[in-house]
């Protein structure tokens, strides 16, 4: 068995879950899919969406990885079931966000998640919304902005959030980011919406991975730093260096 761990997202966005990975599985060998080419997911339909993942997944397979991170909250929540019905025998590792974190640590301040209109829409956010409900949380749907953060370019970035999340500055204690791509302009958001707490479920995800891995004995055992094969779809070299960027700095 190929002891390659595979890690998809829209785009370069899974990066942060990625590092929160090599924190604790430094030794761990990566199969990272940047699937830039059908950025976004957020606004596609079910059926499409489970149609891409379903593609990356049996390139997984074919490369033998001994699991799966889906590191794109809509991807989870919209395929996250059909894989692992389809595929039993895989390992699957699903990111979502990172709600029950706000329950567990700040349930009484006022909270703003930021998601996909696919996550918000989907039923398996929903259900994870109204167990953890604490009544002081706003729903935004950030449609394009995992597009904009992919594209790079800084002062799109900058008109979103002033013209999107101005309204809640000084108004909001929690921000969950509901999206692997938002972390990635986290000082922008707090830019504008002051000093707030963040979350998100990549540390989580991290953690339930190994405890997986090591469940199933699964782990490499091995003390030698593991290597990250970085693939997108779209065959872009500026992806791959942002990415890879992004994964060595702070």
């Amino acid at each position: 068995m190929n002891n390659s761990i595979g890690v998809f997202d829209s785009g370069i966005g899974g990066v942060i879950v990625l590092k929160e990975i090599l924190k604790i599985l430094p030794n761990e060998n990566y199969i990272y899919f940047s699937d830039s080419k059908n950025n976004p997911y957020g606004d596609k339909s079910d059926k499409k969406i489970i149609e891409i993942c379903d593609n990356i997944v049996k390139y997984f397979i074919e490369r033998k990885c001994k699991a799966i991170v889906i590191a794109c909250n809509t991807a989870s929540a919209k395929a996250v079931d059909f894989l692992r019905e389809k595929y039993p025998k895989e390992t699957f590792i699903a990111i979502e966000p990172a709600y029950k974190m706000v329950y567990d640590k700040s349930f009484d301040k006022q909270t703003l998640i930021m998601a996909t209109k696919g996550t918000i829409e989907s039923e398996k956010f929903n259900s994870l919304y109204e167990k953890y409900n604490n009544h002081k949380t706003i729903l935004l749907s950030c449609s394009g902005l995992a597009d904009i953060i992919e594209e790079g370019e800084t002062s799109k970035i900058d008109n979103y959030l002033n013209k999107n999340l101005k309204k809640y500055a000084g108004k909001v204690n929690n921000v969950v980011l509901g999206c692997t791509h938002y972390p990635l302009i986290q000082d922008k958001i707090k830019n504008v919406l002051g000093n707030v707490e963040f979350f998100n479920g990549a540390p989580y995800l991290a953690k339930h991975l190994k405890e997986i891995l090591k469940e199933r004995q699964m782990l490499n055992e091995s003390n030698c730093k593991g290597n990250i094969e970085f693939i997108d779809s779209s065959d872009s070299e500026l992806k791959k260096q942002r990415f890879f960027k992004y994964l060595i700095n702070k």
